[in-house]
C-alpha cells in the first residue's frame, strides 16, 4: 500500500523552482597498491519550501561532481508532502533500515525542533512548526530516508474528512 501511494504523489522536478541542501558528505578510501584513492558521497535534499521533497546520494572522485550527481539523483524521487498551516496534519513514525523517527505537529511559534539531517529535509519541505525525534540509528543516510518515508505517510486532512464524510471543523473540533 506505502509504495502506490509514493507513485501517485511523484512530481516532475521541472514543475517546481528546487532549492537543495547538502546533508552529509563522506570521505571514503580504497587502498590499492599505489596508495590511498580517495572518493566522495554526498546526501543531499531538494525541496521547494512549499511540500515537494526529495533526497540523493552522489558519487565521486570530486565534491562538486559527488553533489551534482546527488542533486540529479534527488529529482528522480520527489514526493508532494501535505502541509496544514505551516505544519503537518498528524503525528507519525517513520522507518529505514535502524533509523527510526517520531515527527508531531507542532503550534505557530515553535519552529523546527529537529536534529540535523531531520532538520534539513524539513526546512527544504516547507515545514515552519514541527516537534521530531530521531531515535536508532544516527545515520545521516538513514536518517533522511526515516524522515522522508514519515512524511510520505502523511495524509492531508481534507482526504481524511472526505473519507470520513464529516467538515474539516468537525475533525479538528472533534
Amino acid at each position: 500500500m506505502s509504495n502506490n501511494n509514493r507513485n501517485s504523489s511523484r512530481i516532475k522536478p521541472s514543475e517546481t523552482e528546487l532549492k537543495e541542501k547538502l546533508v552529509n558528505l563522506n570521505r571514503v578510501a580504497k587502498v590499492t597498491k599505489g596508495g590511498r584513492t580517495f572518493s566522495f558521497a554526498a546526501i543531499v535534499v531538494v525541496g521547494d519550501s512549499n511540500g515537494t521533497i526529495g533526497h540523493g546520494l552522489g558519487k565521486a572522485r570530486d565534491v562538486s561532481e559527488a553533489i551534482s550527481k546527488a542533486v540529479d539523483d534527488a529529482k528522480k524521487n520527489l514526493i508532494k508532502v501535505p502541509l496544514y498551516k505551516g505544519t503537518i496534519p498528524h503525528e507519525q513514525k517513520g522507518k529505514y533500515g535502524a533509523g527510526k523517527v517520531l515527527i508531531k505537529p507542532a503550534s505557530d511559534g515553535t519552529g523546527v525542533i529537529a536534529g540535523g539531517a531531520m532538520r534539513a529535509v524539513f526546512e527544504m519541505a516547507g515545514v515552519q512548526n514541527v516537534l521530531a525525534k530521531s531515535q536508532g540509528s544516527s545515520n545521516p543516510h538513514n536518517v533522511v530516508k526515516a524522515t522522508i518515508d514519515a512524511l510520505s505517510k502523511l495524509r492531508s486532512p481534507l482526504a481524511i474528512a472526505k473519507a470520513r464524510n464529516i467538515s474539516m471543523e468537525k475533525l479538528f473540533n472533534g
